[in-house]
């Protein structure tokens, strides 16, 4: 084999070994997300065996916040609309996590090897969360529209009612709660539920 063909070869090894953070195709079709990526339904489920979030209401929450991009990031702000100065903010991921909420979950789970990133990370921080939300605000797991605001503002938030001042918040997570439902029926329908 001539050593260009072997050159070619092993990047395209390493190509195909690199992270998948595309979304995919059809994200209005919780069936077609399922089909087309089989390992976030796996994931999802171990989620929803362990922390008893279902899969619909994390398909929503994952939609809302990164559009299922695994490395999704938060736009940069800018000063005199020119100048970089960061990130909004340190959310990351799937999940889009915060550097300290990642953090307090990767210890609390003994999880330090967890990555924002990855689909299994991912759906496990968030069933966490959730659970927390549930245990310490009662607000039910398949309450896609409470859990999405606290997933927002913080428990915190949510408890003072933070998002009332929000009406673009509210608006969003009325779009969760329908997302949720969508997503519910389609997977009840290809037998995914």
């Amino acid at each position: 084999m001539s050593r260009g063909l072997r050159a070619l070869g092993f990047c395209l090894l390493v190509a195909a070994c690199g992270g998948n953070y595309s979304a995919p195709r059809d994200l209005d079709n919780a069936c077609a997300i399922v089909s087309e990526r089989p390992r976030y339904h796996r994931a999802m489920k171990q989620t929803e065996r362990k922390w008893g979030v279902p899969v619909y209401v994390q398909m929503a929450t994952f939609y809302q916040e990164s559009k299922f991009i695994g490395d999704a990031r938060t736009p940069y702000r800018f000063v005199l609309d020119v100048i970089p100065m960061g990130r909004q903010s340190s959310a990351y991921g799937y999940a889009q996590a915060l550097d300290a909420t990642w953090d307090e979950y990767r210890d609390e789970e003994g999880r330090r090897g967890a990555k924002r990133d990855r689909i299994e990370d991912a759906t496990d921080f968030m069933g966490w969360y959730m659970d927390k939300t549930t245990e310490a605000l009662g607000i039910s797991k398949a309450d896609a529209r409470a859990q999405y605001l606290a997933y927002h503002e913080g428990r915190t938030g949510y408890a003072r009612g933070s998002y009332n001042a929000k009406p673009w918040l509210l608006r969003v997570s009325s779009q969760v709660a329908a997302r949720s439902d969508t997503y519910r029926s389609q997977l009840m329908a290809c037998g995914k539920l």
